[in-house]
């Protein structure tokens, strides 16, 4: 059956039936009601070792954005992960789920000063730079290790939507302005520990995130030259790595991935007589992705047209709005007939007021109403992306594993959802 290599580790079709870490999926949906998003504490966890041991001198900070979720984040710290957070909100969600300041990457294009006393206030040992005028902010916030993250100008095979290292990028200094925060640093009162640079998400190659690496050992030379013998302690290579949502995806592995960068990471500051640094990754959609599991109701089924018939859902872009903005793909399985062959081609839509596609043509036994569909690969930016679009409420979240299910978010309820409107 192909779409198990899209499932969890732990996934496995019984008597026809998707399980997920010993649990039936129909059974979680029972239980925790539809949309839902089950994660498999397997998976979680042999992603995060696979990291590990991949690079086991490094600092891994799990991408929160991803999915920030408190239960994930101290599984993660259980195995020795640290947290990249952007926001007020994930910095605090950090901090709550135990993450220490030795293994706090704080980043964003737009930092408030709130942001910058509060990551000063949490010891996060790292604070990237993202403008030049946050060195001196960053300084008066409290602020005293930083990384500078700069634009490399090479473009990712991926979406516009989710490149970070082109020109024109919001995201980090263009390699002059980078060399000018780095020397206005010293000025400032902060250790520019090193580098940051991140090219994009969901790749599925190695090919550009490799000319990344070779790219900075050269400005890090360049950097040395200009700065009066500076060379970085730190370098932050961020994350990026794709998974698998569709069977024609083939990325690679993490041992794969985290093996060539550090390869030619060697490679690179030698080339350049430069001491090899600390290294930091940021995985996120690598950690969660393929370890979580979308399950839905089935709802109306339409023939709309000689080549399209609906399946419709009690979700949609509300909670995975990935396919709406960037043309995200996936597959789906009928979680009780699991192990039937498909008869037609299906397209699975949501129940918001958009022309929406989850999937499109997917092949499927004849679907029924109150069947559930089990969407693989749905654990990054599905929850973190969620919206209250047409007042729906956002989905639960439950963590799966030896047979047992534990809410780890629970589902919003319609009055909450009102309780910002004024009377």
């Amino acid at each position: 059956m192909p779409v198990l290599d899209l499932l969890p580790d732990s996934a496995a079709v019984e008597d026809g039936a998707l399980a997920i870490g010993g649990v039936r999926a129909s059974e979680l949906a029972d239980e925790f009601g539809t949309p839902l998003v089950a994660y498999c504490e397997a998976t979680l966890r042999a992603q995060a070792r696979a990291y590990r041991a991949a690079a086991p001198e490094a600092l891994v900070a799990y991408g929160s954005k991803a999915f920030p979720n408190l239960a994930l984040l101290r599984l993660f710290a259980e195995e020795g992960l640290g947290a990249d957070v952007s926001t007020l909100g994930e910095l605090e969600l950090a901090r709550r789920a135990g993450v220490p300041g030795e293994r706090l990457v704080v980043h964003g294009n737009n930092k408030s000063d709130e942001e910058l006393r509060t990551a000063a206030e949490a010891g996060a040992d790292l604070v990237v730079l993202d403008a030049l005028d946050e060195v001196e902010r960053a300084a008066a916030a409290g602020v005293r290790r930083v990384l500078v993250r700069v634009t490399s100008g090479i473009e990712a095979d991926t979406h516009e939507a989710i490149r970070t290292g082109h020109h024109g990028s919001k995201f980090g200094l263009p390699p002059e302005e980078a060399v000018e925060a780095l020397r206005r640093t010293a000025a400032a009162g902060l250790d520019p520990a090193g580098l940051h640079v991140h090219i994009g998400s969901q790749l599925l190659e190695t090919q550009a995130a490799r000319m990344a690496v070779e790219w900075l050992g050269a400005f890090a030379a360049a950097c040395r030259t200009e700065l009066g013998g500076w060379e970085p302690a730190v370098v932050d290579l961020g994350g990026g790595l794709g998974v698998r949502h569709v069977e024609d995806e083939e990325p690679p592995s993490v041992e794969e991935f985290v093996s060539e960068l550090l390869q030619r990471l060697e490679r690179a500051w030698d080339l350049h007589g430069l001491p090899q640094p600390l290294v930091v990754l940021e995985p996120g959609r690598s950690l969660v992705g393929r370890a979580g599991v979308a399950l839905y109701r089935v709802g109306a089924v339409k023939r709309a047209s000689e080549a399209t018939t609906y399946v419709a859902v009690d979700g949609g872009m509300s909670d995975n709005p990935r396919p709406q903005l960037y043309g995200a793909r996936y597959t789906a399985v009928l979680a009780d007939r699991a192990d039937e062959p498909g008869e037609h081609a299906y397209t699975v839509t949501g129940k918001n007021c958009e022309e929406e596609v989850l999937v499109r043509r997917v092949l499927l036994p004849e679907p029924r109403r109150g069947d559930v569909l089990a969407i693989p690969a749905a654990g990054a930016y599905t929850l973190a992306m969620s919206s209250n679009y047409n007042l729906l409420p956002r989905p639960a979240a439950v963590l799966v594993g030896d047979g047992e299910a534990r809410l780890i978010r629970r589902r919003e309820t319609l009055d909450e959802v009102l309780s910002l409107e004024s009377p």
